[in-house]
């Protein structure tokens, strides 16, 4: 894969696992320097029972399997589903990391997601890394349609990387969600594999490419 340093736009703790995990374990599979960007760890969405930074301490172990240094991690605490009121804030951070990273390929949300903390980050990322690659994950749970354009090949090893990552979310593996679990997570990369003739793969929207 040619891109060598990515970064990846998270609105909540576990979107970037959810959206791109097999791609992030490839792309580390192959050398690829990767930074994560999280705007808001949900304290307010955190189960009964939990400390309310249950999500951001499961995010970190989540990247930790993932093979993400620490230093590649930046998370904000942005309130959950009131990002709209912080746009400007989360532009600026953007575009300061966007200097500071310089990065071959970025990848958000998709502009189909219709979760209103979802858009924000798409919209203001799409604003700071304009004049860079962009490619849209997938959360299909959220979209009204997707554009499935480009695609990463992946093997089951990064698949089976990507469950172990989203195991840490034991607030999340609670709650029972028909997506959190192993057999959406393969079934999904099964059905995007076999639209290009291979065995798994993740989709992407694109949003500009630029070699």
């Amino acid at each position: 894969m040619k891109y060598k340093t990515i970064v990846i736009l998270a609105p909540h703790t576990d979107d970037a696992e959810l959206g791109c995990g097999g791609s992030m374990a490839r792309m580390i599979e192959e050398g690829a320097d990767i930074h994560v960007i999280v705007f808001s760890i949900a304290k307010e969405s955190v189960p009964n029972g939990y400390k309310k930074d249950q999500l951001k301490t499961e995010f970190l172990n989540s990247m930790e399997v993932m093979g993400i240094p620490e230093e590649n991690i930046t998370i904000f605490d942005y309130p959950v589903r009131m990002l709209n009121y912080k746009r400007q804030d989360i532009l600026q951070e953007l575009v300061n990391l966007k200097d500071q990273i310089n990065p071959d390929l970025v990848l958000i949300p998709s502009s189909q997601d219709v979760h209103q903390d979802h858009q924000v980050v798409q919209m203001e990322g799409l604003r700071a890394f304009k004049n860079f690659t962009v490619l849209g994950y997938e959360l299909p749970w959220n979209h009204i349609t997707f554009s499935a354009q480009h695609f990463i090949k992946l093997e089951r090893k990064h698949l089976d990387l990507k469950w172990k990552c989203l195991q840490e979310y034991t607030t999340q593996l609670n709650l029972k969600r028909s997506y959190f679990t192993e057999e959406f997570i393969f079934g999904l990369s099964k059905v995007r594999g076999t639209q290009i003739g291979y065995d798994y793969a993740e989709a992407y929207e694109v949003f500009r490419i630029i070699d």
